[in-house]
Parts: structure tokens; sequence; C-alpha cells
């Protein structure tokens, strides 16, 4: 499909800076069968039914901005120190990691990084789409522990700039974050506050987790004409058997299952489109683009942030919603003022 079917006009002044607060004060676009409903996120409970099933991703977003020098040579070449900003992407396994660098094009093959803390790698890898692979000296819980005490927030570029201060330590992660390795927020669930849980399930509501470390890539702007022409960055996922029988056996009761944040989805639905459309238990890599005409297997519900113009996510949407139906949907919440992107309000779309 033409990218820019998926565009469309966005004030800037209604991306989000900062979460509102409460988490659960946010508001909620409520797209249902009878048209568009301005609510809130606290109303959820009153929207799903009893039998119905939330599942969130547990993912943990690492400070994963560095910013470190590489030295420069006292040799022939005159090569001076260079300030290096580096976002790791994704964990390669044996303290290799997957990173967009600024400057690149100054960087090579077998160059060292100094970050601070001590914390130091060696360039072993550069890719034709601007990427690069680190070698860290240090691994395990020594490097997260490093990473924790030399790393940054990797905010997006759209909140403040990218530019991460204490505060965003907390309100950049949610209240499921178990496991280490995202590099940025699932964001529908950044809503989730106790509170909200406990209303979730004195209404009858289960919930469940899954995990997908999340990627840089998946919120990039798609920079070709086609989509046939865009390639997704793979992301590690895993979901569990206790995950999958509660899906299972939702299903099978009739109720529904509700992904909290398109990241859910993505791992769901590529689960299901390997096993003919069961959840089964299973753990791997996961780089499923959804477009318009994409068969969806596992989620009956979806709730989502509000996405960027020709991005994979609001693909993803208009896949799932439809296309012209997003579009509605989008243009209301910019007419009513709704806050946008990761930390702003969020819309509850039914297939």
């Amino acid at each position: 499909m033409r990218v820019d079917l998926f565009d469309f006009e966005l004030p800037d002044d209604l991306i989000a800076q900062r979460p509102v607060v409460p988490r659960d004060s946010a508001r909620l676009l409520d797209v249902a069968a009878d048209g568009l409903h301005d609510r809130s996120v606290r109303d959820l409970p009153a929207l799903l039914q009893r039998g119905d099933l939330l599942v969130f991703n547990d993912t943990k977003v690492i400070p994963a901005r560095l910013k470190g020098v590489r030295p420069g040579s006292s040799g022939g070449n005159g090569r001076q120190d260079v300030a290096v900003e580096a976002l790791l992407i994704r964990d390669l396994g044996a303290s290799h990691w997957l990173c967009f660098a600024r400057p690149a094009k100054r960087l090579r093959r077998g160059d060292s990084i100094s970050f601070a803390e001590g914390l130091a790698a060696k360039v072993t890898a550069k890719h034709e789409d601007g990427s690069i692979v680190l070698a860290f000296e240090r691994s395990g819980n020594a490097f997260l522990a490093a990473l924790e005490r030399t790393g940054s927030v990797p905010l997006p570029p759209y909140i403040r700039g990218g530019t991460a201060d204490a505060q965003d330590r907390s309100d950049y992660q949610t209240l499921f974050a178990r496991h280490d390795g995202s590099v940025a927020a699932p964001t529908a669930g950044l809503h989730f506050t106790p509170a909200l849980m406990a209303a979730l399930a004195e209404a009858g509501i289960a919930t469940a987790g899954v995990t997908l470390h999340v990627g840089a890539g998946t919120f990039q702007p798609v920079r070709v004409d086609d989509t046939d022409a865009h390639t997704m960055h793979a992301e590690w996922g895993e979901v569990s058997a206790a995950t999958a029988d509660a899906i299972t056996a939702t299903h099978a009761a009739g109720g529904r299952v509700v992904s909290i944040g398109t990241t859910s989805l993505r791992l769901l639905e590529t689960v299901a489109r390997l096993h003919d459309g069961d959840v089964k238990p299973w753990s791997g890599e996961t780089d499923i683009f959804i477009t318009p005409g994409f068969r969806f297997r596992a989620v009956d519900l979806l709730l989502t942030n509000f996405h960027l113009p020709r991005s994979t996510l609001f693909m993803l949407v208009a896949a799932f919603a439809g296309l012209e139906r997003m579009k509605q949907v989008y243009a209301h919440a910019v007419g009513e003022r709704y806050r946008f992107y990761s930390y702003g309000d969020c819309c509850l779309l039914r297939r």
C-alpha cells in the first residue's frame, strides 16, 4: 500500500510532554459500533465485560541512551577524540548490542568507545541502515548495573527533544515492568494504576502478561513510498504457558482478549499465525509487519495510544479497525484536543 495513505495532520502542541497525574485520569476515546465516545481510562471496567482477559507487556525499559568518547589517535592518521551517543536497540547475546550511534560515519569497525563509570565497548560491525554492533566489556548483571548508573531514559525525540530527566525514570515505566530489555515503553500500559487494576478485578476482568522487548525501530516513521519496501527490526518476545492457557480458556468461554498496546498484539498475532490461529507457549524473534488486509486471530479489542503519521503503528491500528475509520478517529481526537504519543491519551478499538 502507498505510505501516504497513512498520513494525517497533527498540531505539534498536541504531543504530550509529560503524562497526566494520576495515570488513569488520561482520556480514552471509545471507538464503538454506535459512534465515538469521549471517556476516561477509569471508565475501562465499565467498557469491558466479565470474563474478558487483558494482556499486558511486562517488559522493562532500560536506560539505553549512552554518551561516551571514541579516543583519538596519536599516530599519523591524526584522528581526534569524538563524542559519541549510542542508543541500544537490541540485545544480540554475548554482550553484543545492536545500536544506533551518532556520528556513525566517524566510527570504524574495531574502534573502542569509553562511556562513564568505566563502561567500554568496541565496534564490531556496521550495517547499511546506519546501525552498528557494540561489544561491551561487561555482561549480565554487571552490565545492567553499569547501565543504570550511566545511561539515560531513551525518550523518543518528540518528547522534549529526547532529553530525559529524573522524573522520566518512573514516568516512562509501566506498572507491570518485570523483565529488562526494552528501549521504548509499551505505552498503553502507562495508563494503569493499582486502583484501576483493583476495579478491573472487581468487575470480573482477568489479566495476563507477555514479554516483548520493544526496539527503537517499532516507533520510527516509514521512509519508503510503499509498505512492501519497509523492513521491520526484529524484537524478542515470549508467551508463557500460563498466558497461552488463559487466552485459550477465555475464548472457549466466550470472553474476549483485550491487548493492552500494539506490542502485546504483535506478539500474540505472531504466535497465532505460527500455530494456525492458536496461542501456544512460544519464545523467539518477531518482525511481523501488520497492514490492512491482515487476518487477526488472537486479539478482539485493542487499547492503544495515538500514533505517529505514516508509522507502522498507525498502519497496525488501521488494519485492526479499518483505515477510513481510524482517519475519522484521529480527526476527532485532534478536534477534541486529545494528547498524542507516548505520554498521551488512548483509544479502545474493536475488530
